[in-house]
């Protein structure tokens, strides 16, 4: 069994397709293939069903990928391990963070963290918190950037908090709350919203403020992406609750002060087991070291 008959297995399970994953690996499809099939061989299993429409795996094949992956992670690892042995940071570096970040300039960071190291492979995720956590928890990312209710702290990982900041409402110009220049959440409440799914995190913030009030609100419009969500809010389909320095990039929108508003906290945060040399390095560069 070879390292690149792994990364064969997983290229194909992730594309579902063998000439997706050829390309992807920089190889022709029939040496790909090829090697697929002798591992299926060796291990007296087929790894894929194929058919003229589609590939997927077997329950074999989804045995066998967890596997694989932590085979390759750890492969890399060592490779990583011995160039920082001689000062070299290389590897990869998996960020994950909410789309609203406002603590820390991430591309600027990137851009730093970039240049000290260009050999360092970087990928970045967007995702919500708890879905974050879990993926810092499993290993699939290093470090993640969060936004959760400020009576929250994340489970399972290490963390640091950045930062704490109240929300702001924010309309349409034509919205009737836009000539205002503060509301209160009892006010707020009488108007349709557009936020997050439920039990998110980035939701539980401002479910948490007006339930403390004692008060509902209606949500009509559920939406997984925080532009996406500001669209909607300038279509005039309702109001939403987003972190001032969040808003402060966007155009065309009000912006009104929120008395009681719900808060959150920003935190970064990363796993509890020993840190790859990238992971490392980027959180030192953070100024964030190990608790």
């Amino acid at each position: 069994m070879e390292l690149q008959q792994m990364r064969y297995v997983i290229a194909v399970a992730e594309t579902n397709s063998f000439t997706r994953a050829a390309q992807r690996c920089l190889v022709v499809q029939s040496a790909l293939s090829h090697q697929i099939a002798r591992l299926e061989k060796e291990l007296g299993a087929r790894l894929f069903e194929r058919t003229s429409r589609r590939v997927r795996l077997t329950p074999a094949g989804a045995a066998f990928l967890p596997s694989a992956r932590q085979c390759l992670d750890a492969a890399e690892r060592a490779a990583a391990e011995v160039a920082a042995s001689v000062g070299e940071v290389s590897g990869r570096l998996a960020v994950g963070l909410i789309p609203t970040v406002a603590a820390v300039d991430i591309p600027a960071v990137l851009k730093d963290f970039h240049q000290r190291h260009p050999k360092a492979r970087i990928s970045l995720s967007v995702g919500a918190s708890d879905e974050l956590v879990e993926r810092v928890r499993q290993g699939e990312i290093e470090v993640a950037f969060l936004g959760i209710p400020v009576t929250a702290r994340p489970r399972g990982v290490m963390a640091r908090e950045l930062a704490r900041e109240r929300l702001v409402a924010v309309v349409a110009p034509d919205h009737p709350l836009a000539g205002e220049t503060s509301v209160d959440l009892r006010r707020l409440s009488s108007e349709v919203f557009v936020d997050l799914p439920a039990k998110t995190a980035g939701r539980a913030q401002s479910d948490l403020a007006f339930t403390a009030a004692g008060l509902t609100r209606e949500v009509a419009f559920e939406v997984t992406n925080a532009d996406y969500l500001a669209r909607l809010v300038g279509a005039g389909l309702g109001v939403a609750l987003l972190p001032p320095a969040y808003v402060a990039g966007m155009t065309g929108m009000v912006t009104i002060e929120v008395t009681e508003a719900p808060a959150r906290a920003e935190f970064v945060v990363w796993g509890r087991e020993s840190r790859t040399p990238a992971a490392a390095a980027f959180l030192e560069l953070l100024g964030v070291e190990e608790e």
